[in-house]
């Protein structure tokens, strides 16, 4: 089992691979969804190949974004440099993307990401099957989920063990670009899940906040019996020396070494298993959303009944009875109630003096523990990841001595370098050379990327081998084996293919389908003379839920619905299968029931004309009350929810009949007033979505559809997204 760890910038890559990660995941600036974090530029990411690749460790770029049309064709020149030299692997979201890729570099590893959201074994194989290695496992599925699926996929398979939670499932969260234009599906997520948010008009809430994850030695080694194949780590926004701990911290875990968990310590807003075990409302902290730390004592006054030991340099935020935070300081001078001496720590039990606490403190919380932070800058001093070699030494009186340095790249492939002395050996005047001695100047390897796990020595007798001679054969043959196990990465690309753009079709008339709930707004939509409506169907369909879902409707929201239903025709996607290239179209033409595509809502207008033609039909979403979330729990035990937030955006947040929670923007989506230009797009299905509207509303919005008329509202239509 290999950790695959986090790096936003160079200090975290080196953080990582010290403490023992095998595989690492980066971001090209301007790429992935993690687009505020630091990221490397092409030259940086190019270094880091290099410095991985001699440690035993491989790199792979994270492209698990959505992708426009003139994105991914901007994207092949950079591409090209890094798969040249040796590019891992690469992580995606968007399947247009995949197509692409698959098609430019195929040698090149393809990883499901996690915001692919695909949570069963029928998708999986699907996914192997147009040419992915490994998938990345929604955080939503249980242990037994887990299982399951590795049962039935002989494909790579990585889970998520440690860090935040989004508390939708990945690629279905909209609620940022909604908002604000600042698209999760395009690594700009605004996180609207860590506000507060005002309750039924009532209460205030973090509501949609969930802790973070912590999985520990016995999820782990579930885990790693059932072949899980590596472990993930979110954080690459996260500091260096919570890289290193947490990666040290599962790699002590993994190789049985005793274990000290200081992850917490260093960025802590509750933590839990996760979905691991059972799906409940446990994984939410409605209280607080930031880090906070470890809380250390309770307030009163200007004393601190200490519940933990602290020590000078401590960082401190100090929060109300209600977990707001009202200040923090750090810790340079300790005063203790009835002690007069100065000390250097307090300890549990006894009343630390502060004067600066703020008014309305009732919490002290540690959220810098230089006792933990000191302990991890001295260990990442000690530590260093080295890649093992295989040794041979021949020395015979009369001849020139022979070294030979072995080792493998992480493809496999061997590397054998071999060195021989200028200079012919002699038999000894003195003292002979040894194969102890012989073995201990090979073996002195501390200033490279090297270390010797094995050594074959054979030494003629009574011969001397100077150890000049030995440091000078083994300098040379490390500065070979180097560039010959760098070389070993490299790689020649072909001509780049792409699609070419034709222009789109010309459209006369629209075709209208709708979208319901109820059977009740389906009868009306029938006795208003309308024949094409589908019934919603789930976003997600979840390994253990997989007899729940339809297979007989025509509306598929997800990749299961659509392999299921091959004996169809007519079939629709969904706007949630994120369509937004080309490519993506391309990549779906394998399956001919699917004739009508959705295009993304997170798509401009701009970004739709420069699709073009297609094989299947395109679809717009016209109107909708926008369903911004699709979450796993229960969050409102099936009772119809209001929620503001401080801005006064209003959401209603409605549990499915499968006890998943969806969250609703109250004001729709409309643009039914731009059917003509719906028609010059090349688009020509329209699409009327109806969640919780009664007949009224209903009766309103066909009036719109009729006259082409109404309230306009185009969302990322008109504004696009970030």
């Amino acid at each position: 089992m290999k950790i695959v760890a986090p790096a936003g910038n160079k200090e975290r890559l080196y953080a990582a691979i010290k403490a023992g990660a095998e595989e690492i995941y980066m971001g090209l600036q301007g790429f992935g969804a993690r687009r505020a974090a630091e990221n490397f530029s092409v030259e940086e990411f190019i270094e880091a190949l290099d410095y991985a690749h001699l440690r035993g460790s491989r790199i792979f770029l994270t492209l698990n974004t959505l992708m426009f049309q003139e994105e991914i064709e901007f994207l092949y020149l950079n591409l090209k440099k890094l798969y040249e030299h040796g590019l891992d692997a690469v992580i995606v979201q968007d399947l247009g993307l995949a197509y692409y890729l698959h098609q430019n570099f195929p040698d090149l590893e393809l990883h499901g990401s996690t915001q692919l959201s695909v949570a069963n074994y029928v998708e999986i194989n699907f996914l192997q099957s147009i040419g992915f290695t490994r998938v990345v496992l929604p955080r939503e599925l249980s242990f037994e989920e887990i299982k399951s699926i590795r049962e039935h996929c002989s494909i790579e398979l990585e889970v998520f063990v440690s860090g935040a939670l989004c508390i939708c499932y990945s690629g279905n969260c909209y609620l940022s670009s909604f908002l604000g234009g600042r698209s999760g599906n395009r690594g700009m997520c605004a996180q609207p899940c860590r506000k507060n948010y005002q309750i039924n008009q009532k209460k205030k809430a973090y509501f949609l906040s969930p802790k973070d994850q912590l999985l520990e030695k016995e999820e782990i080694q579930k885990l790693k019996e059932i072949g899980i194949d590596s472990i993930k780590l979110e954080g690459r926004m996260k500091e260096a020396n919570y890289v290193f701990a947490t990666v040290q911290y599962y790699r002590n875990i993994i190789d049985n070494l005793s274990v000290e968990e200081k992850s917490s310590s260093l960025f802590n807003r509750g933590y839990s298993k996760g979905y691991f075990y059972q799906k409940t409302t446990e994984i939410m902290n409605p209280y607080f959303s930031s880090n906070l730390g470890e809380r250390v004592g309770l307030i009163q006054g200007k004393e601190i009944h200490l519940e933990k030991e602290v020590i000078l340099g401590d960082g401190f935020s100090y929060l109300s009875s209600s977990f707001e935070k009202l200040g923090g300081c750090y810790l340079n001078r300790i005063v203790v109630k009835g002690k007069q001496e100065k000390r250097k720590k307090a300890f549990k039990g006894e009343i630390l003096i502060l004067k600066e606490l703020a008014r309305g403190s009732k919490y002290l919380y540690r959220s810098y523990s230089k006792a933990i932070q000191d302990k991890i800058d001295f260990e990442k001093k000690q530590k260093e990841k080295r890649k093992e070699i295989i040794a041979s030494f021949i020395g015979k009186i009369g001849k020139k001595a022979i070294l030979s340095l072995q080792t493998d790249n992480e493809r496999g492939k061997e590397i054998i370098v071999t060195i021989s002395s200028e200079v012919k050996l002699e038999t000894a005047k003195k003292k002979a050379s040894t194969e102890e001695e012989i073995f201990q100047k090979i073996a002195e390897l501390g200033n490279t990327s090297f270390v010797l796990k094995h050594a074959d020595i054979d030494l003629e007798k009574n011969l001397f081998v100077p150890a000049s001679l030995v440091k000078s054969l083994k300098r040379s043959a490390i500065e070979e084996l180097e560039k010959k196990l760098l070389s070993s990465y490299l790689r020649i690309s072909g001509p780049e293919w792409k699609l070419q753009s034709v222009l789109k079709e010309k459209i006369d008339t629209l075709e209208y389908y709708f979208i319901v709930r109820t059977k009740e707004q389906k009868k009306y939509l029938e006795e208003k003379g309308y024949s094409k409506i589908l019934y919603r169907s789930y976003d997600i369909a979840r390994e253990g839920e997989l007899e729940k879902q339809s297979t007989n409707s025509l509306l598929a929201a997800n990749l299961y619905q659509i392999l299921k239903n091959q004996n169809s025709s007519g079939l629709l996607g969904n706007w949630n299968l994120n369509i937004s290239n080309l490519y993506s179209f391309k990549c779906l033409e394998c399956f001919p029931q699917l004739e009508i595509l959705t295009l993304s809502p997170e798509m401009s207008f701009e970004k739709m004309k420069k699709i073009g033609a297609t094989k299947q039909k395109k679809a717009i979403l016209a109107y909708s009350k926008l369903r911004g979330m699709y979450i796993e729990l229960d969050l409102t035990q099936g009772k119809n929810t209001m929620l503001e937030n401080q801005e006064k955006d209003t959401f209603q947040v409605m549990t499915n009949d499968l006890g998943h929670t969806e969250v609703y923007l109250e004001k729709a989506l409309n643009i039914l007033s731009k059917q003509d230009l719906i028609k010059e797009l090349g688009i020509s299905v329209v699409i009327i979505e109806f969640t919780y509207e009664d007949l009224k509303e209903m009766e309103l919005v066909l009036q719109e559809l009729r006259e082409q008329t109404g309230r306009y509202q185009a969302y990322n239509y008109e504004r696009g997204v970030y």
